[in-house]
């Protein structure tokens, strides 16, 4: 656990002992992202008075100070709620906190405006850290910052991350304690600076700087009115106001649009000297293919195409050769039998089993397991997303397959997450990241879940179906895919929130950089793991407890009714739903085995459930991690129970309408 900053008042003169810093910046740069890795799940809603608008707070880890999850801003003089809410947050007496400094997001691809939002918060005199997020897809725009001299010219520290990811996060975190005032880089025409001078002298306060009071008033601000009011008094309010209503005088158009003018020549001045963009380019060919890629007639083959590559290299070469090969060579060849050698003298078979029983140790199933599967296929899914969206080409898919997806309460950035759910469902729920709101990645984790055989489970499939009639398979795959496309339509009218629509800036076409890829795909494969492989392993344990208290013998006599006489399978069936649940190529391999004393129809059936059924336990612990216990349990009760009522309808009906499949 990190050491808990020493907070440095910055001179407010109104302390009550509750500390606080407030995330502000653009819509979609990552405010809450940032916000929910740094605060966690505890965290609750709260009114800023005198407006409706409701924002999250919640303690920072490691730290004893919360922070305020504002609205996306574009100007702190704009008038709607949102935007106010953003601003009066930082007016004293506003909350039950001292506002210690501001977090302001800034979104890597798109610095002009957060910078011009960042010299306009400069004017409150507060602490400030500037955090560049989403450095990923501006690397991948070929947009370089010079970070050093950024962190020269605004006088406070600049910070980087990509959030959904979790990089660069606790760098954040322990940069709180260092936060420094920014300079104050805008120049205002004389007869602002004169109103400015004036209230400085008439309003003796260090509560907030006079400076941000007297620009909100010449806006007309009226948080700023009602606080000068209840601090000075009506007087002194009125006095400022025909202040301010004479100054205004000296310019015709809106103090709004002069401000905004202002601080947007400065902040394009501040870009041209700490940011290069790499030009476009210039092949003929590549600017052709570009278009190509958006267009119906020839757009559809290219992403087939695509995806299947994105397919052979994720689920082919990473989940199934480069897999294979780290279990083969490194884990079974020399991991699993050193460390099985190194704890055979423990005297307890119970602490033996506990480390490195194959089934369900620590070792094998906690440590091993995401070492030699989730890592292999996670960088390989880095590394294929890197390249398509380094490529530009990933925004490209995304606009050709955004309407097949809006029926399901999606958009075009789905595709990613559902084509890889065919490779790997547990590297598929966590490229759910991508997605913009809770509901989209509900609705995708669903559909996942419900549907997305996995490369083991396909494998097996092909096998099993290669021996039977063609329409053994149109029915499986008929009803696999059929039913995403009515679940999702489904699940979009249950669930509440709506599906943000597709707005994508598309980068030019070019060669992607593959040392960039590389490097980039490594660091957030291991931010990943740093995360994940503690819970694999309490996962592991608990599972071990569970089957040595007779858990799952126990859950295997339960089911047995339900199996063998709901959905009318053998009774060993239940030993290959068991093996799914630990891991899914297990019960691949189960019902490969067992296939002899199956018949035909109970064979489909099997399969259809098996790709219903809640899947494998790596794929629960990351859907509990990503999605929150409650959207999890719900996630899981939802697919199990339809799993088995799909299992049975197939049955019943197979059985009355005489279809054997011979």
């Amino acid at each position: 656990m990190m050491e808990s900053p020493e907070i440095k008042t910055h001179g407010t003169g109104y302390n009550k002992g509750k500390q606080g810093v407030v995330v502000v910046g653009n819509m979609n740069v990552g405010k809450t992202s940032l916000f929910s890795r740094i605060c966690g799940k505890a965290t609750m809603r709260i009114n800023i008075p005198g407006n409706t608008v409701s924002i999250n707070t919640g303690r920072i880890k490691g730290t004893d100070m919360d922070a305020f999850d504002t609205p996306g801003i574009y100007s702190i003089f704009s008038n709607n709620e949102d935007e106010r809410a953003s601003r009066d947050i930082l007016l004293p007496h506003k909350t039950d906190y001292d506002i210690q400094g501001i977090i302001l997001m800034a979104d890597a691809k798109h610095m002009k405006r957060s910078i011009a939002i960042a010299l306009q918060y400069a004017e409150y005199g507060l602490p400030m850290l500037l955090n560049i997020n989403m450095i990923d897809e501006a690397t991948s725009r070929g947009i370089e910052i010079d970070y050093d001299k950024l962190t020269e010219i605004l006088g406070i520290d600049v910070c980087t991350t990509i959030a959904r990811e979790g990089i660069g996060v606790q760098k954040v975190i322990a940069n709180l304690a260092d936060m420094r005032t920014a300079k104050n880089l805008t120049k205002y025409p004389d007869w602002i600076e004169q109103f400015l001078e004036i209230v400085s002298k008439l309003l003796k306060t260090d509560d907030i700087s006079p400076r941000a009071i007297g620009l909100l008033l010449l806006t007309g601000d009226s948080g700023i009115e009602e606080w000068i009011e209840s601090k000075f008094g009506p007087g002194m309010l009125e006095q400022l106001k025909d202040l301010a209503e004479e100054y205004r005088k000296e310019e015709q158009a809106s103090c709004r649009i002069l401000f905004a003018n202002l601080y947007n020549k400065k902040a394009e001045q501040i870009i041209n000297t700490v940011q290069k963009t790499e030009p476009p380019a210039k092949s003929p060919f590549i600017v052709r293919f570009g278009d190509w890629c958006t267009q119906l007639s020839t757009g559809v083959p290219i992403a087939i195409a695509a995806l299947y590559i994105v397919y052979l290299f994720v689920g082919s070469f990473g989940a199934t050769l480069l897999v294979d090969t780290i279990n083969g060579v490194i884990f079974e060849g020399y991991l699993i039998p050193w460390t099985t050698k190194l704890v055979t003298p423990i005297p307890s078979a119970f602490i033996r089993d506990m480390v490195v029983d194959p089934d369900f140790g620590i070792l094998p199933t906690g440590v091993f397991l995401a070492l030699g599967l989730v890592l292999p296929v996670l960088f390989c899914f880095y590394i294929a997303f890197g390249i398509l969206e380094d490529s530009g080409y990933l925004s490209r898919l995304s606009i050709l397959l955004d309407k097949v997806f809006q029926k399901m309460g999606l958009n075009g950035k789905a595709v990613i997450p559902l084509v890889m759910g065919f490779s790997c469902v547990t590297m598929a729920i966590l490229t759910t990241r991508m997605l913009d709101t809770e509901k989209e990645k509900n609705i995708a984790t669903f559909l996942l879940l419900l549907g997305m055989p996995c490369a083991p489970l396909l494998a097996v499939m092909f096998i099993i179906l290669g021996k039977m009639p063609l329409s053994a398979s149109i029915t499986v795959f008929g009803l696999i895919f059929s039913q995403i496309i009515i679940a999702g339509i489904i699940v979009n009218k249950i669930l509440p929130g709506r599906r943000i629509p597709l707005l994508m800036e598309i980068p030019p076409m070019r060669l992607p950089k593959p040392l960039q890829i590389l490097k980039m795909s490594a660091a957030k494969t291991y931010f990943f793991m740093k995360e994940a492989v503690p819970v694999f392993i309490m996962a592991s344990l608990v599972v071990f407890l569970f089957e040595r208290m007779g858990g799952l013998a126990a859950l295997e006599r339960a089911a047995e009714p339900v199996i063998h006489g709901f959905m009318g399978l053998p009774v060993k069936s239940v030993q290959v739903f068991i093996k799914t649940l630990i891991r899914r190529e297990s019960g691949a391999t189960e019902i490969e085995h067992l296939s002899s004393i199956y018949d035909n129809v109970q064979l489909v059936v099997n399969l259809l459930v098996m790709t219903f059924l809640t899947p494998c336990m790596n794929a629960i612990i990351v859907l509990f991690k990503e999605r929150g216990s409650r959207a999890a349990i719900a996630i899981m009760g939802t697919v199990m129970i339809y799993a088995i009522l799909t299992g049975s309808m197939v049955n019943y009906t197979c059985r009355l309408l005489g279809i054997t499949f011979s």
